[in-house]
């Protein structure tokens, strides 16, 4: 293995070991990120071992790892889509103040596309500039872009200004495109420097990841969003027909304390990874990896590690195709016809969907701590599993506000069932899909967060065009 005291001037090549002793690595051996690392492929024409695979890593599953670690992987996983996913969970109260009414979840998401301008410059500027960044000040930068629009959200979300003639709320514009600056970045620069850890530590990543989202339903649950209300007699006619109108208790706090509580887990996300980048504890579950110029990473074999079967370049560009078609429905679509999907089967069913999936990706990835999968033809078969799901949530989406079973129980349980098992499923796949390509060197989790970002792209603009300019899909009326 290449070291640092045998680099030549052409290439710069930066070296860490990970030895069953945990010896320690220099800090300045890392002046870039790694991005991939083991996985075994073997298992693809062997069920035998694909059954072994799956087995629960019970007895000695905290000898090889250091929870400190896992901790804060999960700390500096929680700060990816944190802002825009709390953004959007707080639209009930944001849409009463904005003058955009309604119209403003189209507004924001519109927003958080051109944080995909994030992502892009980064990628392009490491591909052809002589001058490549350093990955770790990078990350300090992205995540306090974060940390900040999510303070600055929480004073100024309600500042309004002329735009084309029309008051619009210009200062939450600007901030979640920051918000998704830092949220669309990740994908292409958080995951790939989860690279030079050891291949546990990307499921804990993962695990925030999906706490990103959940975390942010629990504060707006605890506030009193998403409450069904109750109907109370207005009025009455002169015939004597009663007037009911639903009304909705005030939440127990504002907007602006539910951004300041979104920056205090920004903080915390900051700390974690911080601690991540420069604790010496942390250091030692680095993997064994040589890092070249231009971010090009290479792996040698721990033995504590397992054994990595490289793709063909065919298996290579299907995962990237398959990761990049999954991100397309699970980032894209998934978010905006979920209420047409379930609000028809009432109002328990929507919030219990919303709920329960945003549970099922965090759950998904601690399962996979103890019970992963690298087997293409798992992977595969969980995909197949993921689309038939998806055909019925799509089914009960397009058939609203009439979809099968709407007025019975059985459909409830239904269609809260098929959201909870879809949205784990996918997440368990895309970790499974994430993990595989860990293994193949070179900037493959680059290509992972890139595709995943071009996919949620065109998956968010297609079902814009499709809700908002065609007849497909019709809200379910929730009156009283």
């Amino acid at each position: 293995m290449t070291g640092a005291n045998n680099v030549t001037h052409s290439a710069a090549v930066y070296s860490v070991l990970s030895t069953p002793n945990h010896a320690g690595a220099d800090r300045n051996d890392f002046g870039r990120c790694a991005t991939d690392e083991p996985s075994e492929l073997s298992a693809f024409f062997n069920w035998r071992f694909i059954i072994k695979k799956m087995e629960p890593k019970s007895g000695g599953y905290f000898k090889n790892r250091n929870v400190i670690v896992d901790l804060l992987a999960i700390c500096f996983g929680i700060g990816t889509w944190l802002g825009v996913n709390g953004t959007f969970i707080q639209l009930p109260l944001l849409v009463n103040e904005a003058p955009e009414g309604w119209s403003l979840p189209s507004y924001l998401s519109v927003m958080v596309q051109i944080g995909n301008l994030g992502p892009l410059l980064y990628t392009v500027y490491q591909k052809f500039s002589p001058r490549k960044l350093n990955d770790g000040w990078t990350i300090h930068a992205v995540l306090m872009i974060g940390t900040m629009s999510c303070l600055f959200t929480a004073f100024f979300y309600n500042r309004t200004a002329k735009l084309a003639g029309n008051d619009h709320s210009v200062a939450l514009f600007i901030l979640t495109i920051f918000t998704a600056l830092n949220a669309c970045t990740s994908s292409v620069l958080f995951m790939p420097y989860m690279g030079r850890f050891k291949e546990q530590y990307i499921i804990t990543y993962f695990i925030g990841e999906g706490l990103s989202g959940l975390l942010p339903s629990v504060t707006a649950l605890v506030q009193g969003i998403g409450g069904s209300g109750s109907c109370v007699l207005v009025n009455e006619t002169e015939s004597g027909e009663e007037i009911y109108q639903k009304v909705s208790d005030p939440p127990l706090f504002d907007t602006k304390v539910f951004f300041l509580i979104l920056f205090a887990l920004m903080v915390l996300s900051y700390i974690g990874y911080t601690l991540l980048n420069h604790l010496p504890l942390a250091r030692r579950e680095y993997a064994q990896v040589t890092v070249s110029k231009g971010n090009k990473y290479e792996y040698g074999q721990d033995d504590n590690q397992p054994q990595v079967q490289k793709l063909s370049s065919c298996q290579y560009g299907g995962l990237l195709l398959l990761i990049g078609t999954i991100s397309l429905f699970s980032n894209g679509i998934f978010p905006s016809i979920k209420s047409y999907s379930s609000a028809p089967y009432g109002t328990r069913a929507y919030h219990l969907s919303e709920t329960l999936s945003a549970i099922a990706n965090p759950v998904a990835c601690f399962l996979a701590m103890f019970l992963y999968v690298t087997s293409l033809r798992i992977i595969y078969v969980l995909s197949a599993l993921a689309a038939l799901l998806t055909s019925y949530v799509f089914t009960t989406a397009i058939l609203s506000p009439y979809p099968p079973l709407y007025d019975e129980t059985i459909g409830i349980v239904l269609v809260v069932t098929a959201w909870t098992l879809l949205i784990g499923v996918v997440s368990y796949t895309k970790l499974g899909i994430t993990t595989v390509m860990r293994g193949q060197g070179g900037q493959s989790l680059v290509w992972v967060g890139a595709i995943t970002q071009l996919g949620s792209a065109i998956g968010a603009l297609s079902i814009f065009f499709a809700i908002n300019y065609t007849h497909f899909f019709q809200a379910a009326q929730s009156g009283c």
